[in-house]
């Protein structure tokens, strides 16, 4: 059974991605998506931070651990060490460098 992530432990990783742009939280499927200057890299699932799995950032992580955010989901990176402002920030920074960039919503007739 999936329990939705608190709201203190959502803030707490948007603070903590802060370093590289402006972090933004949208509530998705009951738990959170997780963007960086409008581009999604990770989400935040039963108090679980994950991160956009890109081979760019697999060289930076401190232990590769990948897994599912949710049941029925592509695997994401796993990340543990929440704690370190700098270290998720670079994360971050260069999990949305090797992102594409997202595409432009359709203005509605």
């Amino acid at each position: 059974m999936n329990m939705a992530s608190k709201r203190d432990f959502v803030d707490y990783i948007a603070d903590q991605c802060a370093g590289a742009g402006e972090i933004t939280v949208k509530k998705m499927f009951g738990d959170y998506g997780i963007y960086c200057d409008g581009k999604i890299f990770g989400l935040i699932c039963d108090d679980c931070f994950y991160l956009k799995p890109v081979d760019a950032v697999r060289p930076l992580l401190r232990t590769v651990d990948l897994r599912p955010p949710y049941d029925g989901a592509k695997d994401y990176f796993y990340i543990a060490d929440v704690d370190d402002h700098d270290y998720l920030s670079r994360l971050v920074c260069e999990t949305c460098k090797a992102l594409p960039e997202p595409k432009p919503k359709k203005k509605k007739p």
